[in-house]
């Protein structure tokens, strides 16, 4: 057996492919999960695939409901709403870090993925993935571990918000570009207020186009 295959019939291989899935929307919340299903579907023996679903309940993804065994974990209103004031809190921490520690090399590559971005506005689920990676570039520039290992740990809780992303809201997807945009020029600026308010801001639009979403689902 090839190593790559080795990797993905591990239990940690069968962990990223579900994780994958249930980010990309693949398994959406509520979504039942089968060990025999999962594992034809993953071409992988029912080990590697409990062994994923028993990491992915510590992690709060998978949840065992009676009579209905594993399925994705939902969020409800509540838990959304509490979600979205911690990530406000976070990111604009790490917008403000990020601000003091950046480099002129880390700052010109958030220049150049908005700039990308750009070319993406009409690519609703593209425009989704890369804005995590400009998050996560965020993060590593504001140099704090403890920081980027809780924004890791919420990044795993957001994979579960319902509905599709809201960037395929009408002109959120220009929005929120013009507001990375912005946190980008005050951390360029070495502004830690203004990166963390830009952030913060981003944050609090995106909650708005989540809400706006669940209300129309």
């Amino acid at each position: 057996m090839k190593a790559s295959e080795a990797e993905r019939s591990s239990g940690a291989g069968a962990y990223e492919r579900l994780l994958q899935a249930i980010e990309e929307g693949e398994l959406a919340p509520g979504s039942r999960l089968r060990e025999a299903d999962l594992a034809e579907r993953f071409q992988i023996s029912r080990t590697p695939v409990r062994e994923a679903l028993g990491r992915l309940e510590a992690q709060g993804l998978v949840a065992h409901e009676p009579h209905r065994g594993a399925s994705v974990a939902r969020l409800d209103y509540g838990q959304v709403s509490e979600l979205y004031d911690l990530r406000e809190v976070l990111e604009g921490t790490a917008a403000r870090l990020a601000a003091i520690h950046a480099s002129a090399v880390e700052t010109e590559i958030l220049e150049e993925m908005v700039a990308r971005d750009r070319t993406l506005l009409r690519d609703a689920p593209a425009l989704a993935r890369t804005n995590r990676l400009f998050h996560r570039q965020i993060h590593g520039a504001a140099r704090n571990r403890f920081l980027q290992g809780t924004l890791e740990t919420m990044r795993l809780s957001l994979v579960l918000l319902p509905g599709a992303t809201t960037l395929s809201a009408p002109d959120r997807a220009a929005e929120s570009l013009a507001e990375h945009a912005a946190i980008v020029a005050a951390i360029r600026a070495h502004d830690g207020d203004g990166a963390e308010a830009a952030a913060r801001a981003h944050i609090r639009a995106a909650f708005k186009a989540r809400i706006r979403i669940w209300q129309e689902s």
